[in-house]
């Protein structure tokens, strides 16, 4: 008895084996042009960095009341390799890392529990301090950057309009998220005059006081109406500078206003934010990254269409321009 030999047999049968060579072909090539393509393959960092802030405290005390608490907490999770910290007045930033051992469908899992530790201990910090505020994206790359300029807009109609487009882009398919770069923070800066709030029998910490009481909201109770339920509230919340002037205060025997006793305006942060520029213009950009798993050829059109569609929509004077473009390098 002979045995079977596979090489004489597919030569028996070669229009059978041609037949299903084809069918191969056919069934891999629909899952082919459905394959993510991107130009550089998706990875996970396993760091997260934590940030916050306590206005107005010193190096010391910001180290002692919410940098060694956090690293203290944080000593709690589960393959956690080191914390790494930096301390200011005012500013704590923790590196938390975890071992290179962790898997990367474990990260993410990782991340909530550090979120979920650090605010149990959140009620326990001190008044006034802001976040913790939370980065684990390390790994996102954009897909395309766009650069929103204009010679006529001010900086804050200009983030305003950046703004616009970002929510008609979040509606593209195969966009993860749309950030803003080199966008300006502005302030409300009060220059007290010395001399009127001597007069006056005041000082800065009592019409601090003043200020943030009258830009609170209360709750003064409900209006029962039929089968809804109407709450009230008092605001004395500040809406502009206007409302700011406009702010009376009582001091021996007499009211006055804000803006007599001060200067009230709007800047921009000092030291400012890292800034963004294209062709030696100040702009903001517009950067988008495409979902995981997703086609960066496919993103690119999708995007190009619908800022298309917005740019006819832009005010006189403000321009768009591509900065960066990756599925082009995709496609090559």
């Amino acid at each position: 008895m002979t045995s079977f030999n596979l090489s004489e047999w597919a030569l028996r049968h070669r229009s059978f084996i041609v037949y299903l060579m084809i069918a191969a072909a056919l069934a891999g090539l629909y899952p082919y042009r459905g394959l993510g393509r991107e130009e550089d393959p998706p990875f996970t960092i396993k760091t997260m960095v934590v940030k916050t802030m306590w206005p107005g405290a010193s190096a010391g005390d910001t180290l002692e009341q919410i940098t060694d608490r956090i690293e203290k907490k944080l000593e709690e999770l589960p393959d956690l390799d080191y914390v790494k910290s930096y301390t200011k007045p005012g500013e704590s930033v923790v590196f938390v890392n975890l071992k290179d051992t962790v898997a990367g469908d474990q990260v993410q899992p990782l991340w909530y529990q550090v979120r979920k530790k650090l605010d149990d201990i959140k009620p326990t910090l001190p008044s006034g301090v802001q976040g913790p505020f939370y980065n684990d994206e390390f790994g996102d790359t954009y897909s395309l950057i766009y650069a929103l300029t204009s010679d006529s807009l001010s900086h804050r109609e200009l983030k305003d309009l950046a703004s616009s487009l970002r929510a008609g882009l979040l509606t593209v398919k195969d966009v993860a998220k749309v950030d803003l770069i080199g966008q300006q923070d502005e302030k409300i800066y009060l220059e007290f005059s010395t001399q009127k709030i001597a007069a006056l029998g005041l000082d800065v910490g009592t019409l601090s006081q003043a200020l943030q009481a009258q830009n609170a909201l209360t709750p003064s109770g409900t209006v029962d109406a039929g089968p809804e339920r109407i709450a009230i509230r008092v605001s004395g919340s500040f809406t502009s500078e206007e409302s700011l002037k406009a702010i009376n205060f009582y001091a021996n025997g007499h009211y006055f206003r804000l803006g007599d006793v001060a200067e009230v305006k709007r800047a921009y942060s000092d030291p400012p934010q890292p800034m963004f520029r294209f062709n030696g213009k100040p702009a903001v950009g517009i950067a988008i990254s495409l979902t995981s798993g997703g086609d960066a050829l496919a993103l690119g059109e999708n995007v190009k269409e619908k800022m298309h569609e917005m740019e006819a929509e832009l005010p006189l004077g403000a321009e768009l321009g591509l900065v960066a473009d990756q599925s082009h390098v995709v496609e090559e």
